[in-house]
């Protein structure tokens, strides 16, 4: 059985279970860049400071470069015994280097140690998670660029409700990712604070310079307070909270992309590398990729909410409980990077029916709003208007027809503010383009949004 670094006034080994119990080492070794990154920067600044040599520093540097060489070729021992990374790491090391590997801990605990692993592991999901979001958004502003004459129903209440542009709607999620990138480049900044220095909980009487080793791990800054530099878990609750804000819009993307998919809206053709079978029905083409990141959404919400549970309780400074953060967020992430690169390649190839959208737009009487503002621009109260419009479905619906299909006569019939410039109003494409011309009192036109949007992809 392992040595435990601990151990020195324990007289009795710890049982089977509870090693078991309590080991992290078969996920947090997921941490080990970033504990030998963070290793690295305190053996520069305990040199620096001179709490050990410049040869020191640098013969715990060497090993600490050959024990990242192990486990990049796959050859080190993961110890259970060990109970985790940063123990793990550190028992190779004094193999390597004898004695001098004991000296790395100078002025250091676990506690403040794997917090920074922690969070140069967040920082670096983030980043990506940003890399993955402007790709995509990149993917709908190129896609929504070759639709933005197509058009099918807008829907509230998922009932046809106005006509607009697939552009349109493309850019819709396009907006909802630019604010998830937005929203984890903020979210990094609380990230950034390297808690290197704060020890167990109170600090140390080693002449320590935290702000010298968060600059050599590429933070900002360091901590304030040393208690809450070690029990603090909230850049890991926002990052989550990012993750599950991400999900929550590709879901809402899948939901669509499903109901799209069925025959009976028919408006886009999944292409075969994103879609599956069925074991019983040849003729099935199922949207499982779809379906699938949308049943993910609640895995992560589970994430951010097991996370949240863990912390709600906890007395300062730091406490075992808080092994718990490092799985759901490492779950998360993985979910979160595979979801949004599996989204921006699925919809570089998906097929959108231009035909079926359009055929659908003749049910719903999706114009019917033109003709109350219509008649309204004419000088009639807008409810009055309402009231005229709801009469022409209502007659229109009796006779199998849409508004544009009756008759001049008819029309006027409900109001004699109706003239012949009416059909060319009710007209699909004339709806959207009015209300997109229409400047600062309607939706900023399409062609302004794509060249924002493009114009935001290439900032650094």
């Amino acid at each position: 059985m392992a040595v435990k670094p601990w151990g020195g006034r324990f007289g009795q080994g710890t049982d089977a279970l509870v090693e078991a119990y309590t080991e992290s080492v078969s996920y947090d070794r997921r941490l080990w860049r970033q504990d030998i990154a963070g290793s690295r920067a305190h053996a520069r600044m305990l040199a620096k400071q001179g709490v050990l040599t410049a040869e020191e520093a640098d013969g715990i540097v060497s090993g600490l470069d050959a024990v990242a060489a192990e486990i990049e070729a796959g050859t080190f021992v993961w110890q259970v015994g060990l109970e985790d990374v940063h123990m793990n790491i550190e028992s190779r090391l004094t193999e390597l280097i004898g004695p001098l590997g004991g000296k790395l801990h100078t002025g250091r605990s676990r506690n403040d140690q794997v917090a920074l692993d922690f969070r140069l592991y967040a920082d670096e999901a983030l980043a990506d998670w940003g890399d993955c979001l402007k790709g995509l958004v990149e993917v709908l502003v190129d896609r929504a660029g070759e639709h933005t004459e197509t058009l099918l129903p807008g829907c509230t209440h998922l009932q046809p409700a106005q006509p607009v542009s697939l552009a349109q709607h493309l850019l819709a999620y396009a907006a909802m990712f630019r604010r998830d990138f937005e929203r984890v480049a903020d979210a990094r900044k609380r990230v950034r604070v390297s808690p290197l220095g704060a020890a167990a909980l109170a600090g140390t009487t080693y002449p320590l310079d935290p702000l010298y080793t968060a600059e050599a791990v590429g933070f900002e800054t360091a901590f304030t307070n040393s208690m809450d530099a070690v029990s603090d878990r909230d850049f890991a609750a926002e990052g989550l909270f990012c993750a599950s804000l991400i999900m929550m819009h590709l879901s809402r993307l899948c939901e669509e992309l499903v109901m799209w998919a069925n025959p009976q809206f028919g408006f886009v053709a999944l292409p075969d590398a994103f879609a599956t079978g069925s074991s019983i029905m040849p003729q099935k083409k199922n949207p499982d990729v779809a379906e699938l990141m949308r049943g993910k959404t609640g895995r992560v919400y589970g994430s951010l909410v097991s996370l949240l549970t863990t912390l709600k309780g906890l007395p300062l400074a730091y406490n075992r409980d808080m092994q718990e953060d490092k799985e759901p967020f490492f779950d998360a992430d993985d979910t979160v990077r595979a979801s949004l690169r599996i989204m921006a390649e699925m919809l570089k190839v998906i097929g959108f029916r231009s035909e079926r959208m359009r055929e659908a737009l003749s049910a719903g009487f999706l114009n019917a709003t033109e003709l109350a503002d219509f008649l309204a621009a004419k000088g009639l109260p807008f409810r009055e208007a309402h009231h005229v419009a709801g009469r022409a479905v209502a007659l229109a619906e009796s006779r199998g027809i849409g508004i544009e299909a009756l008759s001049l006569a008819e029309l006027r019939e409900l109001s004699p503010l109706v003239d012949a410039d009416i059909f060319h109003i009710l007209a699909y494409e004339t709806a959207v383009a009015r209300r997109s011309a229409r400047g600062g009192a309607g939706p900023k036109p399409v062609a302004a949004q794509l060249a924002e949007l493009r114009q935001w992809l290439t900032r650094p």
